[in-house]
Formats: C-alpha cells, structure tokens, sequence
C-alpha cells in the first residue's frame, strides 16, 4: 500500500454515541461506508442506532464505553477491534455540562466534569493512537464547542473543559506531524441535543439570559446534530495528504431586512 494510500475498510469508533452529534455521527459516517462502533454508557440507546445503520445497510456495533475509567476504555478497545479489525478513525464527543457558577460548583464536581472532558479523551489517545502510529495513518478527532474561544458563563467547567480539550488536541497535532496519523478539531456552535435538556427551567433560562447579556446570543438560530455530522464526516473523509485541523461550524443567522438608512425613513 503506497504510504498516501487509505485502506477499503476504515472501522470507526464514536464515543458518546447514544445521542445528539454522537448518534448522528454513527449514522452519517455509516452512510459514507464507514463501520462504526458505537460506545456510551447509556447502550440501549446506543442499540437502537445500531439498528438504524444496519437496517440502511451499514456495519454497526455496540459496547459499553465510560471514557471517565481506564478499565472500560481498555475493554471498549480490545471488543471493537475483535469485532471490526483495526480502528482508523476515533470520534471522542462524549461530554456534558450542567449550570452552575464557578465560585459556587462543588470542587468535586468540577474536576469529574473535566475527567470526562480531558482525561476522558485523553483515554481514548491512549488507547487507539499508538496503534495508528504503528500503522502510519489514522483519524483521531475531537469535538469541541464554540466556548473553547468565546466562553458562556455559568456553565460550570465547561469552558475550562472545552479550553483545554483544544490545548492537548493542538499540540497533539504538532506531535503526530509525520506519523501519518492526522488528529482534528470540530468546533461546533450552538447545537441542538440532549445536552441541557435536563436543566431546570429556571436555571436555563437564567443562564440564556447571562448569555444575552454579554452579546453571547446574537441569534436564536441553533443547528442540527446532522450538520456537526457532516462535517466531521467530511474531516475523516479528507483524502491522504490532506489535513482538514480545525472546522468551526456555526448556525447561520436568521435573514433580517435591510436596514433603514435615515433618508428612506
């Protein structure tokens, strides 16, 4: 195989799968001809993409995955490979966030948030990037948010999550630079899911509201999972050579009417 050559089959791995860009993810990289291994904790979930994918064709598999213990994510890796051979591509996207003021956030909370954000992927370098590396390719790609370059406030750790997920991923870039192996950053906008769904309303529509304040909320237009799927679809898909780093995507703004100059008024 030439060194800038891709192999036919490129099993993927998505982490955080059951739901919102995880879910769409499987589903989309599924449809581009990928096999997917599907990994979260909440697997029920996760099974009824699975079925989704298999049902349009696709290769789909599932396995319990808790990116927050090293015991899980080594046994994640050893099934997925058994099931569906070498892993090429890794999706990290598992997360989550939850209201709360900085100062006032139990500190044991804020720390299992940032296992899950940063060691939580870090877990995942380290349990399919040295095999990659072996292999002189591979797609390892970290979703991000928006916040990792213009925080929201009152989210407790997840602008600090966010920054320094960005933080490893960069300079993991700069570490793999000739290894073949290419890791990537989508970095989404306000996004549709699960993710806050569960906040009380009181509380969400507090922190909407600190949002506006600070000329966080420009517009009330959110995107889709499928348009984060997409892109990341698209990063993994770049051919050998190529090296998409970094793809911010953002929820285009609603049309408004031309302004009124003061002659027309």
């Amino acid at each position: 195989m030439s060194k800038y050559a891709q192999p036919d089959r490129r099993p993927a791995v998505v982490a955080g799968a059951s739901s919102g860009i995880g879910a769409a993810t499987a589903l989309a990289l599924a449809a581009a001809g990928f096999p997917v291994a599907l990994g979260a904790r909440r697997t029920s979930k996760c099974e009824d993409v699975a079925t989704a994918i298999r049902d349009a064709g696709g290769e789909a598999v599932v396995h319990a995955l808790d990116v927050t213990d090293d015991d899980s994510v080594a046994a994640f890796a050893s099934a997925v490979a058994s099931d569906l051979g070498d892993i090429e591509v890794v999706i990290s996207n598992a997360g989550s966030v939850g209201p709360g003021t900085i100062h006032e956030v139990p500190t044991e909370r804020f720390g299992q948030e940032l296992d899950l954000a940063i060691l939580g992927a870090h877990r995942l370098v380290r349990a399919f990037v040295p095999g990659m590396v072996a292999r002189t390719r591979g797609d390892i790609l970290f979703v991000s948010s928006d916040v990792a370059v213009r925080p929201r406030p009152f989210m407790s750790s997840y602008a600090a999550g966010k920054w320094g997920l960005e933080g490893m991923a960069q300079a993991l870039q700069m570490e793999l630079e000739g290894t073949g192996v290419r890791a990537s950053i989508v970095r989404p906008g306000p996004t549709w899911s699960e993710m806050g769904s569960d906040w009380d309303v009181d509380q969400a529509a507090f922190v909407l509201e600190q949002w506006v304040r600070f000329g966080l909320a420009r517009h009330p237009h959110f995107m889709k999972p499928t348009a984060i799927a997409d892109a990341i679809t698209t990063v993994v898909s770049a051919p050998r050579g190529v090296h998409l780093n970094l793809v911010e995507v953002s929820p285009e703004a609603p049309i408004s009417p031309a302004p009124t100059t003061p002659q027309e008024a």
